[in-house]
């Protein structure tokens, strides 16, 4: 490298993007086991709830959202309209609405493509890291890579499980403990979220009520859970809002 004006060769640093990306990676690889394990156990019961190969394979890619499709297996498999199927499907999603509202300021000055690409690929692991490094909005370097370093691995990872679930799902046996395997990723997820009191309210009353609502028919004590849970924290967190001014 030829010596610059002031004597010295001229330094190259490394893409600030970059840099975040490889450390968003090591930061979530620790959950990546976990979800591999949940991402199996929705490949396999999607094949069980009747779906076909190709069927699976799309829903898995398209939809990618893993509770969202489990609530929505059991209605498929009962030949429930589809739009209970879908409305059902919203609902469980409906903290995605929280999570583009926390993530907007972020990245609201990319263009309307790349945020639509960024909400396809934002998932729950994301709120469990993204926000513990960058609080607060404006454009600090690296912030794209890192979001982009975190969603990359869990969609390859999700993808790959989901898969091996789906080619599997009649060889896996059991015992195994797949299903318990996923419960405890979804624990390790949901508890760095956990930071408040609103998301403390929010998550006891939805698990109270799902548990009440167990024996419902078509998984309606999950859907009753979601919105109950949903309705608390929001409710919870107004109060706290109004007590502050």
């Amino acid at each position: 490298m030829p010596p610059d004006s002031t004597g010295l060769s001229a330094v190259v640093f490394p893409d600030p993007e970059k840099q975040a990306f490889r450390q968003a990676t090591r930061d979530c690889a620790q959950a990546m086991p976990g979800i591999f394990a949940w991402a199996v156990v929705t490949g396999m019961a999607m094949m069980q709830s009747g779906l076909t190969l190709w069927q699976a394979l799309g829903m898995n890619f398209i939809v990618f959202a893993g509770s969202a499709q489990l609530a929505a297996l059991p209605l498929i498999a009962a030949g429930a309209s589809p739009l209970l199927v879908l409305l059902t499907a919203l609902a469980v999603n409906l903290r995605f609405v929280i999570f583009g509202a926390s993530l907007g300021p972020h990245f609201a000055h990319l263009p309307w493509k790349k945020r639509l690409w960024y909400g396809y690929l934002n998932g729950d692991i994301v709120m469990g890291y993204f926000p513990q490094r960058y609080a607060e909005g404006g454009r600090p370097a690296g912030k794209a890579g890192y979001y982009m370093g975190i969603c990359a691995l869990n969609w390859i990872v999700w993808q790959a499980g989901s898969v091996a679930g789906i080619l599997m799902a009649s060889r896996i046996p059991a015992s195994w403990g797949i299903s318990f395997a996923g419960t405890l990723a979804l624990l390790a997820l949901l508890i760095p979220l956990v930071k408040n009191a609103a998301a403390l309210s929010g998550v006891s009353v939805a698990g109270t009520v799902a548990v009440a609502g167990a024996a419902l028919p078509y998984r309606l004590g999950l859907l009753g859970g979601v919105v109950a849970g949903m309705a608390t924290a929001l409710a919870v967190d107004a109060l706290q809002g109004g007590e502050e001014k």
